[in-house]
């Protein structure tokens, strides 16, 4: 049984007008997209900026109140529970903002970041509290003396680290990374996702990795999905999605991707045009419009994700398969 199971997941968000503020349109962030993710293993969420990949996150952590569908965590739909059941559940949900400066307090000092989960779900005394703080900044790679400091005073890199300590304090099942290194220099990057890979194995996290880029997505994660305007176009192994991938859309996110090294060759996909408007989406296929191979069933008809392979999880929505 997964540990996470999305399904039908929608989340519109009405844009008003007029001095009555009436509802005159939606942007469809989210259009109806399911997947799932087993405990242990860490699912990658990748696509261009605007597609719909922080909303999804935002969704699951009930950030966002227009989020309808069922969002099944542990057993239990989210989106349907309130007050003390909601919290239980979301001390088990972890969440790394894109920006540690702006998510981080300024006002407040490290230890104060880190010993605030704990006060807000009333979870241990605050002698035991001081110990967790202390294995916490541990955990993370930094020295004690760090508590006493404020967040203007650390690097980005040191800033995600608290970042993280805050996330993994009340020991979640589930961790939700938003672009967690997409702020951060290239050298600082690699320390802050194997810092996230050696904690994923100490604690068997779940993660959800937000990222609009292919590379790192592969990197950390064991399966990979690939969100388009709104709807995800294909999901399959991270290891094989360089080889295996179906979908045009991935084959060009994948030619787009910087080079290893520079005696590797390989052939660029330049998509042409605009990405549409979220408000007022294509019919029929949401990528036929950029897609070097549309047909017009494209045009009409919405391809569903479908197996692509009997031997491994490989799903795709798309007419050519």
């Amino acid at each position: 049984m997964p540990l996470l199971e999305v399904k039908n997941l929608k989340t519109y968000f009405p844009v008003k007008s007029g001095v009555f503020g009436r509802i005159k349109e939606y942007v469809y962030a989210v259009d109806d997209i399911s997947f799932s993710i087993k405990q242990g293993e860490t699912l990658g969420l990748v696509g261009e900026s605007g597609c719909g990949k922080t909303t999804v996150g935002r969704s699951i952590a009930k950030l966002y109140e227009e989020a309808s569908g069922q969002i099944i965590f542990d057993g239990k739909n989210i989106l349907k529970l309130r007050g003390k059941e909601l919290g239980k559940i979301r001390r088990n949900i972890g969440f790394i903002f894109q920006d540690p400066f702006e998510s981080l307090d300024p006002r407040q000092t490290v230890y104060d970041i880190l010993e605030e989960p704990f006060i807000i779900h009333k979870i241990k005394r605050k002698n035991q509290r001081k110990k967790e703080i202390l294995k916490l900044i541990d955990k993370v790679g930094m020295p004690e003396e760090f508590l006493s400091r404020f967040p203007h005073q650390f690097s980005g890199g040191q800033r995600q680290r608290i970042a993280i300590a805050r996330a993994i304090a009340l020991k979640p099942k589930f961790i939700i990374c938003d672009e967690p290194v997409s702020a951060l220099d290239v050298s600082i990057q690699s320390q802050i996702l194997n810092l996230l890979l050696n904690l994923g194995k100490e604690m068997s996290l779940t993660l959800l990795f937000i990222s609009h880029a292919l590379p790192v997505v592969r990197h950390i994660s064991d399966y990979t999905a690939v969100m388009y305007l709104g709807k995800i176009v294909e999901i399959t192994d991270s290891d094989q999605i360089a080889t295996s991938s179906v979908h045009p859309y991935t084959k060009a996110l994948i030619s787009a991707a910087p080079l290893l090294s520079f005696t590797q060759k390989k052939e660029r996909i330049i998509l042409k045009g605009e990405v549409p408007s979220p408000i007022n989406p294509p019919t029929g296929c949401r990528f036929h419009t950029r897609c070097p191979n549309v047909m017009e069933i494209c045009k009409r008809i919405e391809p569903k994700l479908k197996p692509v392979s009997q031997t491994v999880k490989h799903l795709a929505a798309c007419h050519l398969i």
